[in-house]
């Protein structure tokens, strides 16, 4: 028996290229593994366990695979097809189940694949995923025959996102602009839309496996040119990456909003309604955000990059809301707490309808920014961590922190320097108190970069 690569397993999830280190033999193993983890964890010989896939080419093969693992540990699969990864979450809580496997590669190219796991209310992350492997490898499985059935939630989850309207109506009464990126989140977005009093603009809600108009990463400006045109008469627009846990945005006049904006509304919204409660975002967030959080009677909480860090952090010390700078929003006040864009589109077409002025009035009554993009340099997976340690050894006794990567202060402003763990990247940002101040900080940055070997154009 070939154990699967252990390179598969990534800190937050199951990813790969494949039939180059993901293959269909693979899935089958860790669906075995993870139905005997399921079953050991909740004490059951039948485990219940939501698999759902995106629409990539190799996730119909991957799934029959991974649900074939799961029948051999016993477990009874509802099979909800395809559809965007949150809805995968939202059947897991709605009916109860004891785990849930997403099929999905995210925003990452079409060769690419992987999975997402849910057991016992939470991700299954870190050394606990990567102990999948060794349970295979030691052949701690159970062996029994579970039982498939089919289901389907879609009305149920569009019912679940339009109660996040509110009374607003919200659909009714403002123009969206909607950029699924041929994505699994369209089909959810026809049907959020189909009965609507006023017409919305749709851009490329057909699953395609080869994304023809654009990549689905919404964190990319470049992704977001279509919606920009498209968003004028608009109230504002809003686009999803593949698999639909993250969202982008642009307001009415066409302006990309930054996501700490973006976080800085959500989070307002949520203190308008809950006094005193935490709200978190990671590491790669504005200084302004937390500031403002703090005045707006909120406990702000910086933690570490990750979606299954972000939603475990968020159960231990019960935070309201939460998000990253990347697009994943994470509401717990009137919802789940996991990363839902639909949900998040939701929430801001509540927050537009609510205030009556456009999103550009809302966005330019905010703290102005100064933070750069978010610069991805690459760097291959077996240096990227080391290149951060050494950084880190350098800068020790400086005013540094090393919750996630290296997030230095100075008196211009921040800059952070932290490994990808789902890419062979490392990802930086900086910002400062003025254009010019943030400049020198991406100076000050590259030059440390090129002190440890990484030449790079930021």
């Amino acid at each position: 028996m070939k154990l699967p690569n252990s390179s598969l397993f990534r800190a937050y999830d199951v990813r790969g290229v494949v039939e180059k280190d993901l293959t269909a033999e693979d899935f089958l193993l860790i669906g075995h593994a993870f139905g005997s983890h399921v079953a050991e964890l909740c004490s059951c010989r039948t485990p219940l366990i939501v698999v759902m896939r995106d629409a990539r080419a190799s996730s119909p093969n991957l799934m029959e695979a991974m649900v074939e693992g799961l029948l051999k540990a016993g477990a009874h699969v509802l099979d909800g097809s395809e559809g965007p990864t949150p809805m995968c979450y939202f059947a897991t809580h709605h009916l109860n189940a004891d785990g849930s496997v997403m099929i999905t590669g995210s925003h990452n190219p079409p060769d690419h694949n992987g999975a997402k796991f849910m057991c016992d209310g939470s991700s299954l992350y870190g050394d606990a995923l990567a102990a999948l492997r060794t349970r295979v490898e030691q052949g701690n499985l159970l062996h029994s025959r579970g039982q498939r059935e089919e289901i389907d939630l879609k009305d149920e989850y569009a019912f679940e996102l339009k109660k996040a309207l509110g009374t607003t109506a919200a659909l009714d009464t403002i123009t969206i602009a909607w950029d699924a990126g041929n994505g699994v989140a369209g089909p959810v977005v026809e049907m959020l839309v189909k009965d609507a009093a006023v017409a919305h603009r749709l851009l490329y809600t057909n699953p395609d496996s080869n994304f023809p108009n654009h990549h689905p990463d919404p964190a990319v400006p470049e992704n977001l040119k279509d919606l920009q045109q498209a968003v004028h008469g608009c109230a504002f627009g809003v686009a999803f990456d593949g698999d639909g846990d993250r969202i982008g945005a642009v307001d009415d006049k066409g302006r990309l909003v930054a996501p700490d904006h973006l976080l800085m509304l959500f989070a307002d919204d949520v203190l308008k309604r809950k006094r005193n409660v935490i709200i978190m975002a990671d590491v790669k967030t504005s200084d302004a955000f937390f500031t403002r959080v703090e005045a707006k009677g909120g406990t702000p909480l910086m933690w570490k990059t990750g979606h299954a860090l972000i939603k475990t952090k968020m159960r231990e010390v019960g935070a309201a809301f939460a998000g990253e700078a990347s697009g994943h929003i994470f509401f717990a006040d009137d919802y789940y707490g996991y990363d839902d864009g639909l949900y998040a589109a939701m929430r801001l077409a509540r927050i537009v309808a609510e205030s009556g002025l456009p999103l550009s009035q809302l966005i330019d009554a905010l703290p102005k920014l100064h933070a750069s993009a978010e610069f991805r340099i690459p760097c291959a997976d077996d240096k990227k961590f080391a290149v951060v340690a050494a950084i880190a050894k350098e800068l020790e006794g400086t005013n540094v922190s090393t919750l996630d990567g290296v997030r230095v202060s100075t008196k211009d402003g921040w800059w952070l320097l932290r490994a990808s763990n789902t890419q062979a990247a490392l990802v930086a940002r900086c910002e400062g108190s003025s254009e010019e101040a943030t400049q020198k900080l991406v100076v000050a940055l590259r030059e440390m970069l090129l002190k440890h070997g990484i030449a790079v154009k930021l």
